[in-house]
């Protein structure tokens, strides 16, 4: 693996404050979303981000940070990888990750590659259809990374994944354009073997990469980073300038 399942690290964080400006719409008359559009005057025409959010799904966290990617001339779609299933923050300690993947919370609604697959791509598929998407790309933060490095395969060009979760080392392999990682100096998911590894793998792919690590963080910080703790802060909103920034690089 290029990095290891999820564990409870994947739910533990800070709930944020803010209005979210977007809203839900539906893909594929289907599976829930949220969308984030920019200003007309803002906007960098056909380019837009599909947000792959953590266990979470669509919630404050990821909703405002889709609004910021609006505020940064990119409409953004947040697609509910979970069906409707997505999990509470900070989940007690020995919360059965395994279970909910394979059986969600009710045992009928699995969260496996073959269930969330075709959310994906119905969702790849709606950006450029709907919303007249050209230029493509990704970000995804714990278990949603996994898809947004998998579906470079559906029409991704370029990426952005932060300590990300389960992503095997062929998915890393299989990248067909550029992609930046945002890691954490304390994550049992994405320790510093494996990202080791992952520098390795990514060197083999001949494109463009990238991966800051960002001390005194855990797991999950570019998500639910605490606002109120400095290093955590820094560490959040430098996550996301790292991702405008190669966005505005590589996507543009």
């Amino acid at each position: 693996m290029a990095s290891n399942p999820p564990s409870q690290c994947c739910t533990v964080g800070v709930k944020h404050g803010g209005e979210p400006l977007g809203k839900l719409v539906k893909v594929a008359r289907k599976w829930d979303a949220y969308l984030a559009t920019p200003h007309p005057g803002s906007a960098h025409e056909g380019a837009g981000i599909l947000f792959c959010p953590d266990a979470m799904g669509i919630w404050q966290n990821s909703k405002l940070m889709a609004d910021q990617f609006a505020a940064s001339g990119y409409l953004c779609l947040v697609i509910d990888l979970y069906n409707g299933d997505p999990l509470a923050l900070n989940k007690p300690a020995g919360f059965d990750f395994a279970a909910w993947m394979h059986e969600g919370s009710d045992g009928n609604n699995p969260h496996t590659t073959e269930a969330i697959d075709p959310i994906v791509v119905a969702a790849v598929e709606a950006m450029r259809r709907e919303y007249g998407i050209t230029k493509l790309g990704a970000v995804g933060y714990c278990f949603g990374a996994k898809y947004a490095v998998r579906h470079y395969k559906s029409g991704i060009q370029v990426g952005f994944i932060a300590h990300p979760t389960f992503v095997s080392e062929e998915e890393l392999g299989e990248i067909s354009g550029p992609l930046s990682i945002a890691a954490a100096e304390t994550d049992e998911v994405f320790p510093a073997p494996l990202r080791h590894k992952s520098e390795e793998i990514l060197q083999g792919t001949g494109h463009p990469y990238q991966v800051n690590l960002y001390s005194g963080v855990a797991h999950g910080y570019a998500v639910r980073g605490s606002p109120e703790i400095k290093v955590e802060r820094f560490a959040k909103e430098n996550a996301f300038a790292q991702a405008v920034t190669w966005f505005n690089e590589w996507l543009l």
